[in-house]
């Protein structure tokens, strides 16, 4: 991986599934990390203390409500007054929620897009602001196949995605003139807990819309990230990504 040891990324949902996989794959890669999670257990102390210990990195678990502005505001400022460069953005925190259009609250889907959508949005707007000044920066945000296509259930998530994905576009062709590009991953399904319970709620038939007939896991996803995020990919942007093993 063409990827310059020793720069610093904001990663958002490191504690599990595909998160779990990046805050991995950016400890391989020699890339520091500010790991912004709301969970924070004794397990999860004990995996970023192994990863750091083995290879040399330094990760900061810095707690988060991405539910909640004045939260995701709290811990940017604590990121922020380290005075270190942030090289790196990936935007993986979300919340999966299957449910057809007319049976889903209100309150859900405003909480689906605050995490999706809007949690997305305030970071990208102070972090990209840094990484003006720096004339440089990588940002990687996480959509979905569900924002892509159209399948029932999808319609709260799916169109949360959807608009992510917009504006990983627009911005990507915003801050290009500043040196940063912005890409995004949309992941079919993925074998994790929570997608797992999602599918299984659905009958267990996602996979089969994959010509590969079978679910991917975190860590070919976590792989996909570091490629937008290196160098090797230093053409691609406002592209995304699509890592679905084939649409049938």
């Amino acid at each position: 991986m063409n990827i310059e040891k020793g720069k610093n990324c904001i990663l958002t949902g490191p504690n599990k599934g595909i998160g779990k996989a990046i805050l991995e794959e950016l400890a391989i890669n020699g890339i520091n990390c500010w790991a912004l999670t709301r969970t924070i257990t004794d397990e999860f102390k004990a995996f970023t203390k192994d990863l750091s210990e083995k290879y040399g990195v330094w990760i900061t678990i810095v707690p988060v409500d991405l539910t909640d502005n004045d939260s995701i505001s709290a811990a940017l400022k604590q990121v922020f007054s380290e005075k270190k460069s942030i090289d790196y953005l990936v935007n993986n925190a979300a919340i999966i929620q299957h449910g057809l259009f007319s049976m889903v609250p209100i309150s859900d889907i405003q909480r689906i897009f605050q995490v999706n959508l809007y949690a997305p949005i305030v970071i990208m707007q102070k972090v990209l602001r840094k990484m003006q000044r720096q004339k440089n920066g990588s940002v990687v945000n996480m959509c979905s196949v569900a924002g892509l296509d159209s399948h029932q259930g999808d319609s709260i998530y799916g169109s949360s995605k959807s608009a992510l994905a917009t504006i990983t576009k627009t911005t990507a062709s915003e801050f290009a003139q500043y040196g940063i590009r912005i890409n995004a991953v949309a992941p079919g399904p993925i074998e994790t807990v929570a997608g797992l319970e999602m599918f299984e709620k659905m009958n267990d038939t996602a996979y089969k819309n994959s010509a590969m007939q079978r679910y991917g896991k975190p860590e070919e996803i976590a792989k996909t990230v570091m490629f937008l995020l290196s160098d090797d990919s230093s053409f691609i942007n406002g592209q995304i990504i699509r890592a679905d093993g084939g649409t049938l």
